[in-house]
């Protein structure tokens, strides 16, 4: 086969989003001729989307070498855009922004007004983002977004979009962030923007709906996300962040099981070959997970795994410390890192874990200040998850001060948000302290179905931790009562002091006459009475009917 043969093949591939093989084609038409500039782009971002990221900065490296041998100063300082992208992505600042600053001072000594000064914009705007400066943010991916339409070219327009959208959501704005983040999503699904484009702008847009808690929205674009996935099978970039948003959704949703899977697989392809930062995004779920199933020596390694790659292990962390019995460890550590945060999203991920901990630690009054906080930052971005979060910890806060009628308020209204966002496990965690305030009532009846519902969800979660919780308060719900029955056996009591029969008993539980039989026996011996006569009589004199 020859050279030309061979390259032909290769971008034929490239054309079918078939990248191994593009890739294969067009490394071995390299090998047998060095590629001109324009083939070497296309082996550069075959190269790239299957992992192979030191070709893919080999290739752009000689492309923008061989663009700028040729006066091509537009095209060479594309390459060094793209070069300085990938870099940063893999963690290596100091060389992407080398890469940035040499396509910028082509620019600036050539004084040329062209796509490629406005593409230079987007890590300017980044740099703003990520440095606590939103409205510099803004104004560099406004300016870029000018340049784009200026010059009709879609993934300059595209950038601009999702970058003033998320430049407003930090400010807080938003309900006019989310369209442009919307509108960037559209370009994406009509395939009006490149490849590596398309990646970028899926996991940039769930990444920043899962920071505002618009659940309902990330879980949308993830599903779109998940098929892009699958109809390129060579594509190794965005898959593993892909599997860790879906892994954040099966958990909220109860899919743990789905989600520790989808977790392990994010773990291994986000640190291979080289790894990169939502590496550290992928062992933090895994640990989350490992720590809401009680198994804390695996949580433990996988949060630190997640530190190793760059991702602070908080508030996880400090609530596996909790879990262990470790209060002071605890309340240092969600100390330390709720003090090092000021950007409201990033608190909003902190605040609850800190309300927790600090009630256990009965310190009511800084646990009030941070509930409060929760519900001002609920408020100002009005998102159901982040009410029903917030209304969790203001009840829980309630509860402690001894408030119980005004905590239920709260913790109902909590309860709701999470149960129509089917989220079992906050809704059971819910239960659990609405259960406990109906028992600060004194109505251990109602307390023990709460607690039994919230038992339920626990047990079929295999949440090792909040079962045994749970158990511990069915068992001081018990003790309090005086009289040890169960709630079946409440209820065949209640029945037999209106005055029915077995028979009828039976028929209105819907259980045999021989299984009444048993409990009626148990209520004899626990009551320590010998009749129905007495069982009523003690059942309306400790309040149990």
């Amino acid at each position: 086969m020859t050279t030309s043969t061979i390259l032909e093949r290769g971008r034929e591939s490239f054309k079918k989003h078939n990248w191994k093989d593009a890739f294969a084609q067009l490394s071995a038409a390299d090998r047998e001729s060095p590629l001109q500039p324009e083939d070497l782009e296309l082996l550069a971002i075959a190269a790239y989307l299957t992992g192979n990221d030191t070709e893919s900065i080999d290739s752009l490296t000689r492309a923008h070498h061989d663009y700028l041998k040729n006066g091509n100063v537009e095209k060479s300082v594309l390459c060094t855009f793209w070069l300085g992208m990938q870099l940063m992505d893999k963690g290596e600042r100091a060389r992407g922004s080398g890469w940035f600053a040499r396509g910028q001072r082509l620019i600036d000594g050539r004084q040329i007004d062209c796509v490629e000064k406005g593409l230079l914009l987007i890590p300017v705007g980044l740099r703003n983002l990520g440095g606590g400066n939103p409205v510099s943010a803004y104004a560099a991916f406004e300016e870029a977004a000018s340049i784009g339409d200026r010059f009709n070219d879609p993934d300059l327009m595209t950038f601009g979009k999702l970058g003033r959208g998320q430049a407003l959501i930090h400010q807080n704005k938003i309900t006019e962030g989310v369209p442009l983040l919307d509108e960037a999503m559209i370009a994406v699904e009509s395939g009006e923007v490149s490849p590596i484009v398309v990646g970028i702008v899926y996991c940039a847009v769930i990444e920043t709906c899962q920071k505002i808690y618009d659940l309902r929205r990330a879980q949308e674009w993830t599903g779109v996300l998940s098929r892009w996935c699958e109809s390129q099978p060579d594509l190794v970039p965005y898959r593993g962040q892909c599997l860790v948003r879906r892994a954040e959704i099966m958990q909220l949703h109860g899919d743990w099981s789905e989600a520790r899977d989808e977790a392990d697989r994010a773990c291994s392809l986000l640190t291979q070959p080289s790894g990169g930062p939502a590496a550290g995004a992928a062992f933090y779920q895994q640990a989350e997970l490992y720590r809401l199933c009680g198994e804390f020596d695996k949580a433990e390694a996988a949060y630190r795994e997640a530190g190793k790659w760059g991702k602070k292990p908080q508030p996880g962390l400090a609530l596996m410390r909790l879990a262990q019995g470790q209060l002071e460890s605890a309340k240092t550590s969600i100390r330390n890192a709720i003090d090092e945060v000021q950007n409201h999203i990033q608190r909003s991920k902190i605040l609850p874990a800190f309300v927790e901990i600090m009630i256990a630690a009965d310190e009511i009054n800084e646990a009030r200040t941070a509930a409060e906080e929760l519900t001002k930052i609920a408020q100002d971005y009005d998102v159901p998850f982040l009410h029903a979060l917030a209304a969790q910890s203001m009840g829980a806060v309630t509860l402690s001060e001894g408030d119980i009628r005004s905590a239920l308020g709260l913790l109902q209204k909590a309860w709701k948000n999470f149960h129509e966002l089917e989220a079992p496990y906050d809704t059971a965690r819910t239960r659990m302290l609405i259960g406990t305030a109906y028992r600060k009532l004194g109505d251990n009846d109602t307390a023990d179905i709460e607690f039994e519902a919230a038992r339920f969800v626990f047990r079929q979660l295999n949440a090792k931790p909040d079962l045994k919780r749970a158990d511990a308060y069915m068992q001081t719900s018990s003790d309090q009562s005086g009289h040890g029955l169960t709630l079946r056996e409440l209820q065949v009591l209640r029945l037999i002091a209106a005055g029915d029969t077995n028979k009828t008993i039976a028929g209105k539980l819907f259980i045999s006459e021989r299984t009444v039989d048993r409990h009626v026996s148990n209520i004899f011996n626990k009551l320590n009475v010998s009749s129905r006569a007495a069982a009523t009589a003690r059942a309306y004199k400790q309040h149990l009917v």
